[in-house]
């Protein structure tokens, strides 16, 4: 399965998708970012891949996922989480032992791990969508600098699950493209090289 950081995206920041119970999206909206009943001292994770936000929260249906926030984070700090991110596994081309990569992942403030990335039907698809976990200091600046606006996106999720049921046509969702990373971030991630002349 290719793997590449694939978002819906423009000049001022990039989508990603958090699920949680009804509370703290509701406080989150009033503050314009997160606040009453959002944790900041347990790991967040962010998911750049609506259709697999639906898989993981069941059309926001599962227990304390029955809301989905579309977060816009400012590409500086996009790209300050994945500078900081360590896999969730080991990765031989990247750390010499299975030591040094705990010692690694033990000291960072966010992780990452590719999942299948799924279609707004939950189906498979042949590429891999990347989760970003955050916690510490990166989870302050997350909530109080990087976030530039926050949407509810509850009745989407719900309008696309309606037409999968019923096997009507999809209603229109944001387009996911390729985030392009600096060639560093792209080895640290494991993402394959462009092809020539891009």
């Amino acid at each position: 399965m290719t793997r590449e950081i694939r978002a819906a995206h423009d000049g001022e920041g990039v989508y990603v998708y958090q699920a949680f119970k009804p509370s703290i999206v509701k406080a989150a909206l009033r503050h314009g970012t997160f606040a009453e009943g959002f944790n900041r001292e347990r790991m967040t994770w962010i998911k750049p891949s609506f259709g697999w936000v639906l898989y993981r929260s069941g059309y926001a249906s599962k227990h304390r996922q029955e809301r989905i926030l579309k977060i816009k984070l400012r590409h500086e700090g996009f790209l300050a989480i994945l500078r900081r991110g360590v896999p969730t596994t080991y990765v031989p081309a990247l750390y010499a032992s299975e030591q040094d990569w705990r010692a690694a992942l033990d000291c960072s403030e966010v992780r990452f791990q590719w999942d299948p990335d799924r279609d707004l039907r939950l189906h498979r698809l042949e590429r891999r969508a990347i989760q970003l976990g955050l916690s510490g200091e990166t989870v302050r600046q997350y909530v109080e600098e990087w976030i530039v606006s926050l949407e509810d996106v509850t009745p989407l999720a719900k309008a696309v699950q309606t037409a999968v049921r019923k096997r009507a046509p999809l209603p229109d969702v944001p387009t996911e493209t390729v985030y392009a990373v600096e060639p560093g971030l792209r080895r640290q991630y494991g993402i394959e090289q462009p092809p020539s002349g891009l």
